[in-house]
């Protein structure tokens, strides 16, 4: 028996929050592997509901709570803070706009068995999804082409293995020997970045990050361009977006950046700001291109 903690935050996504439950429950009721699941789940300061609706839809639900102020990274820290009390032998890292396949959970098992069979320990699994109208990857592992412009390429699943540089915790499961010698998400970053930093981080420590061998759930990726309408804002709100934590976050990226790619950082700051005092000039080279 396989004893899983899933981790999540929300705030005010009810229906994308339940709806991604309800595919956890499903999948774990339809896997083949013997698992006992418990949900972590902080609500950072919801005003429409959900603590409610999750307990009434999910009543084992561990329910956790936030000002509003932990935004997605410090969410998931709180979860994992206290899903770690009970020493789990996993941990899935799960973000609550993300369905699960039926069978996401003989998938990622069948990565672990993989990964022993090969490293001979566990390791950091990074589920991939598609967009449920492109079918086209969205979310998922990939690895590093060039450090200095920070360029990189997506894993598309292929029923192998395959080890990867950075990963999305749209769907993450972490061994617990993982978590034993690396820890848990990384404090410093207030929303984006902290999964990419955890997959480095494991990396460095040896640990092996892989991709799962199948697609693993749909998620939709509807971020734009970091720096989308720049050119349409005031100097103003540009700052404001820049340092937002739910927009550029530069102060997390300045962090991860000055902590993986060292070289790559001052050049970081300094286009950083240009795109923000001269966006005119940014949007220009871009379509010239």
């Amino acid at each position: 028996m396989y004893r899983i903690a899933v981790l999540l935050t929300c705030h005010n996504r009810k229906e994308k929050t339940l709806s991604s439950l309800k595919s956890l429950k499903t999948a774990a009721e339809a896997s083949n592997q013997k698992i006992d699941v418990i949900v972590y789940l902080t609500d950072d300061g919801s005003t429409d509901g959900t603590s409610e609706a999750v307990a009434n839809q999910f009543p084992n639900t561990v329910i956790l709570k936030g000002d509003g102020n932990l935004f997605w990274a410090n969410g998931m820290i709180n979860s994992w803070k206290e899903a770690i009390k009970k020493d789990f032998d996993f941990y899935l890292l799960l973000n609550d706009d993300t369905i699960l396949f039926d069978d996401f959970f003989d998938v990622i098992f069948d990565t672990h068995r993989k990964c022993l069979d090969k490293y001979e320990i566990g390791g950091v699994y990074v589920g991939s999804t598609k967009d449920s109208e492109t079918q086209e990857i969205s979310y998922g592992g990939a690895v590093i082409i060039s450090k200095l412009k920070y360029t990189f390429s997506k894993i598309k699943p292929d029923g192998n293995i395959h080890e990867c540089d950075l990963g999305n915790a749209n769907i993450m499961m972490v061994s617990k020997n993982v978590v034993d010698k690396v820890g848990i998400l990384s404090d410093g970053y207030a929303h984006g970045a902290a999964d990419f930093d955890y997959t480095l981080k494991s990396k460095k420590k040896g640990m092996p990050v892989l991709v799962a061998t199948e697609y693993c759930g749909y998620c939709t990726n509807d971020h734009k361009g970091m720096y989308h309408n720049f050119d349409k804002k005031s100097l103003k709100e540009r700052i404001d977006y820049l340092y937002s934590p739910t927009g550029i976050a530069f102060k997390s990226r300045l962090r991860f950046m000055r902590k993986f790619f060292p070289v790559r950082y001052p050049l970081f700051f300094i286009v950083g700001w240009i795109k923000v005092l001269f966006p005119k000039i940014y949007v220009a080279t871009m379509t010239s291109r």
